[in-house]
């Protein structure tokens, strides 16, 4: 069994992204390279977990986080339950492995204070980097997307007219949010100065360079981190902690849990219930505040 027909069983019946794909083949690799240079073993499909456990043990030994190692042997178990699924393989090695414990991260989202500082008192430019800029931050804050969802945005994918955006999130899902007046404003001023570029390459992308390419990942965050750095001192500006932002400002106004699950893309609300810890605490704040028996 090839690793080229688990790659195209994530990619086609998994619907995982490339990028997914691409780690889960990496890990595979790094561990097959492990396997035979250790035990001089040819094929994955014919380890026992205590060889696996010494793959763990190194990973921990050589500083990776417990949370990069449980990844990793994610991607190892992922491809041992494909094997048992196709009849490679009849057991899998790691069918009673425990994940190993990890602090769960405390994610501290902007405050609405340190947003409106960003949109309304830092001074953007009418050139188009200052109005894509804009752009971006307005559109992280007010629809909760991923990075990588607003790097792969098409022009297609925006609906002057109706308000609304088609984003294509976690394995191939489609969903459509709402885009605010104040949003399709500055998209309407961007998409001015994008038609306006001198060379265009990635037409069909919504977000671009000034050289015309396919706007990147790396940009992305730097464009985050260099705003809010300016009117925010938390240690982590990143898109995500704006997409923990939107989510935490709209359930601590009472926004139905359903609803923010939905406009996330997540497809279960386990994964949306990290982001009510913020909104508890809002709770408490307001109960303390005015409940007659507070004070005494």
């Amino acid at each position: 069994m090839s690793f080229q027909q688990f790659t195209e069983y994530l990619l086609l019946e998994k619907k995982y992204s490339a990028l997914t794909v691409n780690a889960y083949q990496t890990d595979l690799e790094a561990f097959l390279f492990f396997i035979q240079n250790e035990y001089d073993e040819k094929s994955i499909n014919k380890v026992n977990y205590s060889q696996i456990r010494s793959w763990i043990v190194a990973l921990v030994e050589s500083g990776l986080s417990n949370r990069s190692v449980n990844r990793k042997v994610s991607a190892l178990n992922t491809y041992y339950k494909f094997l048992i699924k196709t009849g490679a393989i009849k057991l899998n090695p790691l069918l009673k492995h425990k994940a190993l414990k990890t602090s769960k991260k405390v994610q501290v989202p902007f405050s609405e204070q340190e947003i409106e500082t960003v949109l309304n008192e830092l001074n953007f430019a009418d050139d188009f980097e200052s109005l894509r800029n804009k752009f971006v931050i307005e559109l992280f804050y007010s629809t909760g997307i991923r990075r990588i969802e607003l790097v792969e945005l098409k022009l297609s994918s925006i609906d002057l007219h109706n308000k609304t955006l088609k984003v294509l999130g976690k394995r191939n899902k489609e969903r459509i949010v709402p885009l605010l007046k104040s949003v399709v404003q500055t998209a309407n001023k961007y998409l001015n100065q994008r038609s306006e570029l001198e060379t265009i390459t990635d037409k069909e992308h919504l977000f671009l360079t000034k050289k015309g390419i396919k706007i990147y990942e790396t940009l992305v965050y730097r464009i985050i981190n260099e705003y809010f750095s300016l009117a925010s001192s938390k240690v982590k500006k990143s898109p995500h902690i704006l997409r923990h932002s939107f989510a935490t400002h709209l359930l601590n106004q009472g926004a139905d849990l359903n609803a923010v699950k939905e406009l996330l893309g997540h497809s279960s609300l386990a994964a949306t219930q990290v982001y009510t810890h913020n909104s508890i605490a809002e709770l408490k704040k307001v109960h303390i505040q005015a409940h007659p028996r507070s004070k005494k």
